[in-house]
């Protein structure tokens, strides 16, 4: 796709048909996975990117166990039932990480008006999770999570699905949450949409850990701002730009 091209295609394209849309998705999750890996995200097996199936919406798709995610191409997705028993796309087995189960089931399952949730512990966000604060509006990103992420304590490690109940009830209706000493969280249409939001979501972690005496802005400056900057398909645009400056190889 060309510069042009990525400047036309402002909107996110959603398809009708659930197998084209499923096709669709799950590249989008493989290349999701190589953008966080390119970042040196996730090198140790640490977070995860899951997506709403759109033919079984109860269902939902993840990485397989022990690929590195720079590698993750569309074969070695899986996906998880309920009970959270994950099957690759022959039928076999499939081995999981099994706290991305009990993290992001619980929140698929509480807002159906999402397709994906992306998580994993990162340069910023880790450190700014252990100070267990939430986001102030004293720079520009920031205004985008003004009144709409939440922050949760003591989910440090998630051994079962009550964690994640408790992180799912925390977030509610917002984009984003602090896990308190643990890290970032985003949630969004698609992918692309969670994905996008949590690169920026890293980006405001690290303003509010340089910028310890910052001046918070108004609220309503943050309102006027939030309602700019995330016009129309906001997240997806902002996964666009991210991988086409981090994988610039798969767009030659």
């Amino acid at each position: 796709m060309s510069d042009r091209d990525l400047a036309a295609e402002t909107a996110e394209p959603f398809q009708a048909d659930p197998h084209a849309e499923r096709s669709r998705l799950l590249a989008d999750l493989a290349q999701a996975y190589r953008l966080f890996g390119t970042l040196r995200w996730g090198e140790l097996g640490d977070g995860h990117i899951t997506c709403r199936d759109p033919l079984r919406t109860d269902h939902m798709w993840l990485l397989r166990w022990g690929v590195p995610f720079e590698r993750a191409n569309i074969d070695d997705l899986v996906l998880v039932a309920p009970d959270g028993i994950a099957a690759d796309q022959d039928g076999r087995p499939a081995l999981i990480n099994n706290s991305a189960y009990h993290i992001h089931h619980p929140i698929h399952e509480a807002r159906p008006d999402i397709g994906a949730v992306a998580h994993t512990h990162t340069q910023w966000g880790t450190p700014f999770s252990a100070e267990r604060r939430m986001i102030e509006p004293i720079n520009q990103e920031a205004t985008c999570f003004f009144e709409n992420h939440a922050l949760v304590d003591e989910v440090v490690q998630v051994l079962s699905t009550d964690g994640g109940k408790r992180i799912a009830a925390a977030l509610g209706d917002c984009r984003a949450i602090i896990l308190a000493n643990h890290g970032l969280l985003t949630v969004g249409a698609s992918p692309a949409d969670a994905v996008g939001w949590f690169v920026l979501a890293e980006r405001v972690a690290e303003v509010q850990m340089k910028a310890r005496d910052g001046i918070p802005i108004s609220a309503e400056a943050a309102r006027t701002a939030q309602e700019d900057l995330t016009e129309g398909d906001f997240g997806w645009n902002l996964f666009g730009w991210a991988t086409h400056r981090h994988l610039p190889h798969e767009f030659a």
